[in-house]
C-alpha cells in the first residue's frame, strides 16, 4: 500500500487499486454479516451455490493485486531516492505495517481487549514482503529482483512435495514462509499467533511488481508498455488454463469432477489462496495486468470514483474494517443478543455469534452502503495529503 506521485499517464495504478479495494470490502462484510460465513465454506463446490462462490472468489483478486501494485509503487517512488533511501523506507514501512497488524488490525478483527489471538494477515503479508523487497533493493538490480520474484511465484509449489514431521523446525519454517495454509502457534501465555499469510510466495508477487515498475519509467514507450501488460496478462490466463487442465502442478488442491457440470466448473476455478498457488496467482494477476493496460488513459466518473479509494489505501483499509465491525456489534446487540452472548469466550470474533447473519442480498446492500459512506472521508484525506507533504503521511 505504498503511495507515490503517480502522474496522469499512469493513473491506472490508483484506479485499479481503488477498484480492488472496493471489492475487498465485500468479502469482509460477508465475513461479519452473512449467515453461513462461519458455518460453511463458500468455495466448496459440493455445497456452495454460484452466487456465494463468486462473491468470495472475486475478492481473490485483492491481495495479489495489492502486492503487485505496491511493488510497482515502490519502484516509482524510488526514482526520486537513492537505493539506500528506498531500501530504508521499505524496511521501516514494512516494520510499521507489521506493528499495525499486531495492534490495530488484530483488535479490528476481534474486538478482543485481551488479544487472545494475534492475527497476521494482509498487513503482515505486505509488511514482510516489504522487508524482503527492502533487502533485495539494497543489493540487486530491478531486473534481478523481477527474476527472483518470478522464481518464487513459479517454483514455490515445489515445496508442497516436502514432507516435514509435524511440529518440527522444518514444518514450522515451511508453514510460516512457504506452504502454510493458516497456522496457529501458541504464545506461551494461553494465547495464539495466527499466521494466516505465508511470507515468500507473497513477497515474490511484490518483487515481480517492483521489476515490472521498469516499464513505467517516463522514457519507456507507452505503446510498448501497454503491449507488454496485455501480452503478459493473456499469457498468464492461458497458462492458468493449461496447468489447471493438466491438474498436476501449480496448486495444492486438484480440481475434480462433481455431481453437476456447474459444480465441476467451480472446482476448476477454486485455486488455493492459502498459500497463494501458482495457479491462483496466474488467474488473479492475469486480468489485473490486462486491466492496467486498458485503463491507462481512461478518465470517466467511474474511474474517478475508484481513484478516490486507490489514493488512500491504508486509510481506507483501516477505516472500513473498524466500521464493519462496529456495525456488526450494533446489529448483533439490536437483534436480541445479550452482551455476554455477544462477547462469549469461545467466539473467534467478539460481537459475531456463529448463528448471526443475513442473506447474501442484505450483505450486498450493507457492502454498498459502507463503500459509499467512506467516499467523502477518503476524498478529504486524499486532498489533505496532497496539500501537506509531511513525512509521516507517507506511512498512512
Amino acid at each position: 500500500m505504498l503511495t507515490n506521485g503517480i502522474s496522469l499517464r499512469i493513473k491506472s495504478i490508483d484506479t485499479v487499486r481503488g477498484l480492488i479495494m472496493v471489492i475487498m470490502a465485500l468479502d469482509h462484510v460477508r465475513d461479519y454479516f452473512h449467515i453461513t460465513a462461519f458455518s460453511a465454506d463458500p468455495l466448496d463446490p459440493a455445497t456452495t451455490n454460484p452466487a456465494l462462490f463468486f462473491t468470495r472468489w472475486i475478492t481473490h483478486f485483492c491481495a495479489p493485486s495489492f502486492m503487485l501494485l505496491s511493488g510497482i509503487s515502490a519502484y516509482l517512488s524510488g526514482q526520486n531516492k537513492t537505493t539506500a533511501d528506498t531500501s530504508s523506507f521499505l524496511l521501516k514501512r514494512g516494520l510499521w505495517l507489521i506493528l499495525v497488524e499486531i495492534t490495530f488490525m488484530t483488535f479490528a478483527f476481534s474486538f478482543d481487549v485481551t488479544f487472545k489471538t494475534i492475527f497476521l494477515a494482509v498487513l503482515w503479508a505486505l509488511g514482510t514482503s516489504m522487508l524482503v523487497l527492502g533487502l533485495f533493493v539494497r543489493f540487486f538490480s530491478p531486473k534481478a529482483i523481477l527474476i527472483s520474484g518470478l522464481v518464487l511465484i513459479f517454483g514455490h509449489n515445489l515445496f508442497d512435495l516436502v514432507k516435514a514431521a509435524p511440529g518440527s523446525g522444518l514444518d514450522i519454517f515451511l508453514g510460516i514462509f512457504m506452504t502454510g495454509a493458516g497456522r496457529f502457534v501458541p504464545r506461551g501465555d494461553g494465547g495464539n499467533i495466527a499466521f494466516l499469510y505465508v511470507i515468500l510466495p507473497w513477497a515474490g508477487i511484490m518483487m515481480s511488481g517492483y521489476g515490472l515498475g521498469m516499464i513505467y519509467n517516463r522514457a519507456f514507450p507507452e505503446q510498448k508498455r501497454r503491449k507488454i501488460l496485455l501480452q503478459s496478462g493473456v499469457a498468464a490466463i492461458v497458462l492458468f488454463l493449461v496447468l489447471r487442465f493438466v491438474n498436476y502442478y501449480g496448486d495444492q488442491s486438484l480440481w475434480s469432477p462433481q455431481s453437476e457440470g456447474m459444480r465441476t466448473f467451480l472446482s476448476f476455478m477454486n485455486a488455493s489462496k492459502y498459500p497463494p498457488s501458482l495457479i491462483f496467482t496466474l488467474i488473479t494477476l492475469g486480468p489485473i495486468l490486462i486491466l492496467l493496460a486498458f485503463t491507462e488513459h481512461t478518465d470517466n466518473a467511474l474511474t474517478r470514483f475508484f481513484t478516490v479509494y486507490g489514493k488512500v489505501p491504508f486509510f481506507y483499509f483501516m477505516l472500513h474494517f473498524y466500521l464493519i465491525h462496529l456495525l456488526t456489534m450494533i446489529a448483533v446487540l439490536s437483534s436480541g443478543y445479550t452482551w455476554a452472548q455477544a462477547t462469549a469466550p469461545d467466539l473467534f470474533f467478539k460481537f459475531r455469534p456463529n448463528d448471526f447473519g443475513y442473506s447474501l442480498g442484505i450483505v450486498y446492500v450493507i457492502w454498498i452502503s459502507i463503500v459509499l459512506a467512506l467516499y467523502y472521508p477518503c476524498r478529504w484525506f486524499g486532498n489533505y495529503r496532497e496539500r501537506n507533504k509531511k513525512w509521516w503521511l507517507s506511512y498512512l
